[in-house]
């Protein structure tokens, strides 16, 4: 396990055996057994024992965060492993649109990771049906048990047409006040009211291309560049209004 929050998680639950857990994992526990314990289990926590990892040989499946690729000890890993041919990146979880994940799992055939072009030789692959969030069934669950029901239900985190379907079945089917908000949406929770409504953006599917391959890697630069911009507040306005007039000259200059 390389992922210091990992780690730190695992021993939460280690501390807290009989409450983090429930049905037969508790029957292990009240047995003796520690799910979460096995032999040639290892915790890596410096960064040098991260870095070792990969210098070491032996065969060895390495879990490690964060889960998109986006940031963190994985990108490393990536760079070490994507290239060969006789290792499995395996995702476990859902990849959003513009991550690093998502564009390894629709097929890319070159990513950029420090700086430098890796081939992508590996065997990639998906474990569906796992996921640290709850399901339809435990939102229900959790929503329906307030004893006050809420003024208000935003559907946030999914896509588009499963939001506006989850939406819809607590209005219809537990009397929920429901909206499943675009991208960009403002609403005042104090008063009540809609400000401002986002619009819909289509994500439209392309056959797998060498095109089509280009047009992720400039996605994926856009992602970068939203990503880099969301993290400047508090920059000199000075250099805020040089960065932003590059990128309107930068837009001027291929705008169609």
């Amino acid at each position: 396990v390389d992922s210091p929050l990992a780690v730190e998680a695992t021993e939460i639950f280690q501390e807290n055996r009989m409450e983090c857990f429930a049905g037969e994992a508790l029957d292990m526990v009240r047995e003796g057994i520690n799910p979460l314990a096995f032999p040639g289990l290892k915790l890596a926590i410096t960064s040098d024992e991260s870095r070792e990892i990969n210098f070491n040989e032996t065969p060895k499946v390495i879990i490690s965060a964060s889960g998109m690729c986006e940031a963190g000890r994985i990108r490393h890993h990536l760079k070490h492993n994507l290239w060969r041919p006789e290792c499995t990146i395996l995702f476990v979880g859902y990849q959003a649109v513009g991550t690093l994940g998502r564009l390894i799992v629709d097929g890319i055939d070159e990513v950029k990771l420090f700086g430098e072009s890796i081939q992508v030789r590996a065997e990639i692959k998906k474990l569906v049906g796992m996921s640290g969030h709850a399901d339809k069934n435990g939102l229900i669950d959790w929503i329906t048990g307030f004893e006050e029901k809420p003024k208000k239900v935003f559907i946030v985190h999914g896509e588009d047409s499963v939001c506006a379907g989850f939406a819809e079945c607590l209005k219809i089917e537990y009397g929920q006040r429901t909206y499943a908000p675009y991208s960009g949406t403002v609403f005042d929770l104090i008063s009540g009211k809609l400000e401002y409504e986002g619009m819909p953006v289509p994500v439209k599917k392309k056959a797998k291309s060498i095109a089509s391959n280009v047009y992720a890697r400039l996605l994926a630069a856009a992602q970068r560049l939203l990503n880099m911009i969301k993290g400047i507040d508090g920059m000199p306005n000075k250099d805020m209004a040089k960065f932003a007039d590059q990128i309107n000259s930068l837009c001027d200059k291929w705008e169609m």
